[in-house]
């Protein structure tokens, strides 16, 4: 596990270069960092919801000077072929982000169809282990409250393994030490994501302590 790697932060800046690399995203990483190699000067990105392709998008338009498009698989087809024409022209490399493969994009222009499939395409998987807990980590730090230091091994036992999951659990989490002014212990997680249904409602967990 590691921040993200240079050239990405060669400006210094944390909110942009703060991005943690692992084995889910590495590749598409990779590729971006490599984009003077491109052969068609375009690429496409996906990505779940949460997964930081936004910002994997913003960290490659500020190091290369080129284009990321955000949410391109929604964009008119004639707009997203103009912008595509516009990259080839001034020789500035184009990036297209979305939420899945550009295969199920529902592009109908024939030949933006058939630029998007020799388009160079990378994916940014769901989180590995090592991400998870370090993705757990990060919302309960930037949250502010206190919690048991074996809180994101019990929580990557039992939370699902996704991105938007694991944001929404630190949220709740975060929102229960709140009301109640306290850290945030095993009992009191486990009472939390299994009244927002997060976890099955069981007689007992024998990984929970029974006292706070």
């Amino acid at each position: 596990m590691s921040q993200i790697s240079l050239p990405f932060d060669w400006h210094g800046e944390r909110q942009q270069g703060d991005f943690l690399v692992s084995d889910a995203n590495r590749i598409a990483v990779a590729h971006l960092e490599q984009w003077r190699d491109w052969p068609l000067g375009v690429s496409v990105l996906s990505g779940p919801p949460r997964s930081g392709r936004s910002t994997l998008a913003r960290l490659f338009a500020a190091m290369s000077g080129g284009e990321a498009i955000d949410d391109a698989q929604a964009m008119d087809d004639r707009a997203l072929f103009h912008a595509w024409n516009e990259a080839q022209t001034a020789h500035r490399p184009l990036l297209l982000v979305g939420d899945a493969p550009p295969e199920q994009w529902p592009a109908a222009l024939p030949d933006l169809r058939s630029r998007l499939a020799a388009a160079p395409h990378v994916a940014i998987a769901q989180p590995d282990e090592a991400l998870a807990r370090a993705l757990f980590c990060r919302h309960l730090d930037a949250a502010g409250a206190g919690y048991a230091a074996d809180l994101p091994d019990w929580l990557l036992r039992r939370v699902e393994r996704s991105y938007a999951a694991i944001e929404e659990a630190a949220r709740l989490l975060d929102r229960a030490a709140l009301s109640s002014g306290r850290k945030i212990s095993l009992p009191m997680a486990k009472e939390a994501l299994q009244s927002a249904g997060f976890l099955p409602i069981v007689p007992s967990d024998p990984a929970t302590p029974q006292r706070e």
